[in-house]
């Protein structure tokens, strides 16, 4: 989430991958709680968490504003950042990207049958109000793209990378995806890949 961010106001960053389960001494003096992502300025200054390295971002770099130009307006994308980061995360992401990968670097034994068949179950849901809210409005959030949009496609690609979303079958929520998807903020993401856990073909095809 906090690339796609940097990268729609076209902010240089420098990304560094940390192996949270390590530990590391160094990590932990700049975030106690041990967890990604962090954010580190040039001049030192350290922000962590990402809720508040997102709103960090949106007052330090405004251009464009992500979320939101008006109370009612945050209100809507913060509600959403909501949704996604916590009941999504929860019900779909955890059930399907933590058991079928994070299980494996964490050495934590094999994937749990019935939490994958839940998560499988949940993100029909999800798929639903997303096409449902496309329906009325032409972002997530209404008229313009914002962090709603940005938090429920970094988990949809997240989910996607492990083959999980029933893209077929939604076909409203898709054709938004699809247009995040194709966003020039987007790309590197759809570059990424896993050693020995290879997204499926239609990841990175911007035409599914």
């Amino acid at each position: 989430m906090i690339r796609l961010l940097l990268a729609t106001k076209e902010v240089a960053f420098e990304t560094r991958i940390e192996k949270i389960w390590e530990r590391r001494s160094e990590f932990l003096t700049l975030n106690p709680a041990g967890t990604v992502p962090v954010l580190v300025e040039a001049d030192g200054t350290v922000i962590a968490g990402h809720r508040a390295v997102a709103e960090y971002i949106d007052e330090a770099y405004p251009d464009p504003p992500m979320i939101g130009t008006d109370p009612v307006g945050r209100a809507e994308v913060r509600r959403l950042v909501d949704w996604f980061d916590r009941k999504f995360g929860e019900e779909v992401t955890t059930n399907l990207v933590d058991e079928k990968i994070m299980k494996r670097f964490l050495r934590l034994g094999q994937p749990n049958s019935s939490a994958i068949r839940a998560g499988q179950i949940n993100i029909r849901h999800h798929l639903e109000y997303i096409g449902w809210l496309c329906e009325r409005r032409n972002w997530l959030a209404g008229d313009a793209f914002s962090m709603a949009d940005i938090a429920a496609a970094a988990h949809l690609s997240a989910v996607d990378y492990v083959g999980d979303v029933p893209w077929n079958d939604h076909e409203a929520a898709r054709e938004w995806y699809a247009r995040v998807k194709s966003r020039p903020a987007f790309r590197p993401l759809l570059a990424d890949a896993i050693p020995g856990c290879p997204p499926p073909k239609h990841y990175a095809d911007l035409d599914f």
